[in-house]
């Protein structure tokens, strides 16, 4: 065992046992401890994101304010002073090659990483990603990189859960429970919204499994740390928001048609982001120095659009407000700002430099309703519609579309706001948008690159096991066949020196033509006349269902289920006929039940 475990193992149990016989002094019951180590996770979840945020904001005055103030710009004014800009994101991408170097393993994966551990790989996370991603998102955000601090700090929160769990040994179902309590502590403080806390939770991390024990849990979890947040920082939102006002019910068709155009820019958004990711994943240059060139273009966009610097917070204030600070350039920066933000994004996570999605989701869905508010109220003034209600409205759409979570963006958009009002409007366009986006993207932003390497998190861990391992190393490349011109007393020879039922039929080519099985036989077996006259091809069946080598178990299941057979023959993709092994049920179940194995090893 190493030195680490091996300490980190001691310390665990001499917390262990004064603890669990505290636990049996007072007949405390599993969902009585279960509740009371949810509001020890809300405690910590809370002071955790004041930790983080006071990060950011420290890395924020190191780098932003001090570049200002060393070099007298301002970014409202246009200067050649203001150049220095550039490099502020440069700076954080030169602080985060560190921790790539010595704590790589930590930074990798992102949320998607997160969430198979959770629900595919028994929750178990480690320690020390607390402090070094943690401090590795609040570099990128703090230096200006366009990321969010929601999803670091759920995984932060998560890890906390975690660790309880794994000081007292348990289950792998009650330390998933665990982790969404921390996960829900951690985004319910961030917004002060304990509501959004818990259906985040149920609804992203646990993918909507309810049970009410569980939910009990993350309730108190989520209450517990927004308190904590409200101690630290006082009773205020993330942020602010104008009282929603709608003037007409007609404006229900508005949104509508809001929900439908968020709904294909979400799509457009999850395709741009991993493209632009793969572009980076493509680049022949040493991977350390990938989040310095992000830093650096993510510093070239930001000295033309500022806007897009950092989690956008202050900027979505304004044009929620509607503010027209932004107007200086025309209503029309903020339809330019849904491309140049979603690209900003795409080359500050795609670089290398860790944060969080949700923020700059929320970015995205406030201008864009912001846009389509005053595009409307421009085409229809006697309306007197609000663009800030479009853009708040859009906020939780985007975000809803993008995460395929609408429940989180309703309740989120509820709290933010304290508004019943908004209710209707954020229902239909969340619903619409998620709709469409589902339509053009199965996956969502944290779940495509899942499922590009065959995860299905809804499928469970039994399926998920089953696509992983692939055909061509499970069958048998060894195959008895037989000769499609073979005649039936030949067959009924051969069947009498083998165990085997089912039997490919080929041709001189090696080609498969067919399959016979010993029932098949079984009907002419009594009519010797026929024996020597009739070929094993004429009773053959010639619609053979066939498998590939390169096919997961699971589509092969599906085959042999369709059809209720027991082999599939596995042919090569050039021609589809060229023989080259078989498989059958047996194969499959025992292939899963060693993959089964070996992944329960591995997460003990």
């Amino acid at each position: 065992m190493p030195a680490k475990s091996f300490f980190k193992e001691q310390l665990f149990e001499r917390l262990r046992h004064p603890l669990a016989s505290l636990q049996r002094s007072f007949r405390i019951s599993e969902n009585t401890f279960l509740i009371i180590l949810a509001v020890i996770i809300g405690l910590l979840g809370g002071l955790g994101n004041y930790a983080f945020r006071k990060t950011i904001e420290f890395v924020h005055w190191g780098i932003f304010e001090q570049s200002e103030h060393l070099f007298g710009y301002s970014l409202e004014e246009w200067s050649l002073a203001r150049l220095a800009v550039v490099f502020c994101p440069v700076v954080g991408g030169v602080l985060v090659i560190p921790l790539w170097h010595w704590f790589g393993k930590d930074l990798k994966g992102g949320f998607s990483a997160f969430l198979e551990k959770v629900n595919l790989r028994g929750a178990k996370l480690q320690l020390r990603p607390i402090f070094t991603r943690g401090f590795g998102s609040a570099i990128t955000i703090g230096s200006g990189g366009s990321a969010g601090q929601e999803g670091p700090i759920a995984m932060i929160g998560g890890a906390i859960g975690s660790q309880f769990g794994q000081l007292f040994k348990m289950s792998g179902d009650r330390l998933k429970v665990l982790v969404a309590c921390g996960a829900a502590a951690g985004v319910a403080a961030t917004f002060n919204a304990p509501i959004a806390g818990v259906f985040f939770a149920q609804e992203i991390v646990l993918l909507s499994a309810f049970e009410l024990s569980s939910f009990t849990s993350i309730v108190i979890a989520s209450g517990m740390a927004t308190v904590v947040s409200r101690a630290l920082l006082g009773n205020t939102q993330e942020l602010h928001a104008p009282i929603y006002l709608m003037n007409s019910y007609w404006e229900l068709l508005l949104y509508v048609l809001l929900g439908l155009l968020i709904g294909v820019l979400a799509a457009l958004f999850i395709d741009t982001h991993f493209r632009i990711k793969d572009r980076f994943t493509a680049l022949k240059i040493p991977k350390l120095a990938k989040p310095m060139l992000g830093g650096l273009l993510v510093g070239v966009i930001g000295f033309i659009f500022p806007q897009v610097f950092g989690n956008g917070y202050e900027f979505i204030e304004t044009v929620l407000m509607g503010d027209q600070a932004w107007h200086q350039s025309g209503w029309y920066l903020l339809g330019v700002l849904i491309v140049v933000k979603a690209v900003a994004t795409s080359i500050t996570l795609g670089s290398g430099l860790p944060g969080g999605i949700f923020a700059p989701c929320l970015y995205l869905g406030a201008v864009t309703g912001g846009f389509f508010g005053n595009v409307v109220a421009k085409i229809l003034p006697q309306i007197h519609i609000a663009p800030g209600a479009y853009a708040l409205v859009g906020m939780g759409a985007f975000l809803s579309a993008a995460t395929h979570a609408p429940m989180t963006a309703i309740f989120l958009l509820f709290e933010i706001t304290d508004s019943y009002e908004v209710i209707v409007p954020i229902m239909l366009s969340c619903v619409i948008g998620t709709a469409v986006a589902r339509h053009f993207k199965k996956d969502s932003l944290e779940t495509v690159e899942l499922s590009r390497v065959g995860i299905d998190l809804e499928a469970g861990k039994e399926r998920n096991i089953m696509k992983s391992l692939l055909v061509g190393n499970v069958m048998v490349r060894d195959v008895e066949t037989i000769p499609e011109h073979m005649t039936l007393g030949q067959f009924a020879r051969f069947i009498e020196q083998t165990h085997h039922t089912n039997f490919p039929l080929v041709n001189a080519q090696g080609e498969l033509t067919g399959i016979i099985s010993v029932q098949d036989f079984m009907g002419v077996v009594f009519d010797h006349d026929l024996m020597n006259l009739v070929v094993v091809k004429e009773l053959a069946s010639t619609d053979v269902i066939t498998a590939h080598a390169d096919e997961n178990l699971d589509q092969t299941m599906r085959k042999i289920g369709y059809r209720n057979i027991e082999q599939l023959p596995v042919v090569d993709r050039a021609t589809h006929r060229k023989l080259i092994g078989i498989i059958s049920r047996r194969d499959v179940f025992a292939a899963y039940n060693r993959a089964l194995m070996t992944r329960t090893l591995e997460e003990s």
